[in-house]
């Protein structure tokens, strides 16, 4: 029988959810860099918690809101589940420290990388759901997303997605982002990202990943359309 560490049987206790079956919360927090023959990873675990996630939401936001339309919901819901979202209630609950992850994934500063948070925290719902079923799986959703569901905005489109209907509801081609920099470490490193309209109107940003610098830079450039 595996037994937890303190380190983990904490963190149960933190999430609300005892496990039956402790290897599924190993395994939801091992990643592929150091997975073996004899140690899964938690690709699977991922493949399935995103689905798990994905029907929570789509039922809390049915729940919350009874008027709401199709169109309403489809982008409040995308804030909800998308990886960014994951990788910040995994770092809310400190799942970064308790990752399982290789030598070349440690040097390069894997604990704070935004897709592995985001992919363990969709492990983790799958083992809770594997080991207690959806009741439990849903109960431990509700409450980490907690306050993000009810305040989740009526328009909550990304910055990206946003500026791509702003061009095309003007009969304009989709935006153009452009890397112009990459500086820092690699476990640290910065990207700078332009975007730029058919129009000419164009705005940079800076970030940790090249998907938050093009959100930035959209965001930015939204907000001097006054849009």
């Amino acid at each position: 029988m595996i037994k937890l560490s303190s380190e983990l049987r904490q963190f149960s206790a933190d999430i609300g959810y005892e496990f039956k079956d402790p290897g599924l919360l190993i395994t939801a927090l091992t990643h592929s860099s150091i997975s073996s023959a004899t140690r899964s990873d938690n690709e699977r675990l991922e493949f399935l918690g995103d689905r798990v996630l994905g029907l929570v939401m789509a039922q809390a936001l049915l729940d919350l809101d009874a008027k709401a339309t199709e169109g309403q919901l489809a982008p409040r819901f995308n804030a909800l589940v998308r990886k960014e979202t994951c990788a910040d209630v995994a770092r809310s609950i400190g799942i970064g420290n308790l990752l399982k992850l290789g030598r070349s994934e440690m040097i390069s500063g894997g604990r704070r990388k935004e897709a592995l948070l985001g992919d363990a925290m969709e492990a983790l719902i799958a083992a809770v759901y594997r080991d207690g079923g959806f009741a439990e799986a849903q109960a431990v959703i509700v409450r980490l997303w907690n306050k993000r569901i009810t305040s989740v905005k009526a328009d909550a489109r990304d910055p990206k997605t946003a500026l791509q209907e702003w061009a095309q509801a003007r009969k304009g081609p989709p935006p153009n982002y452009v890397e112009l920099s990459r500086s820092g470490p690699d476990h640290a490193p910065q990207f700078e990202i332009e975007v730029r309209l058919h129009s000419g109107e164009a705005a940079q940003a800076k970030a940790g990943s090249k998907r938050q610098a093009e959100q930035a830079a959209a965001k930015l450039l939204l907000e001097r359309l006054g849009a």
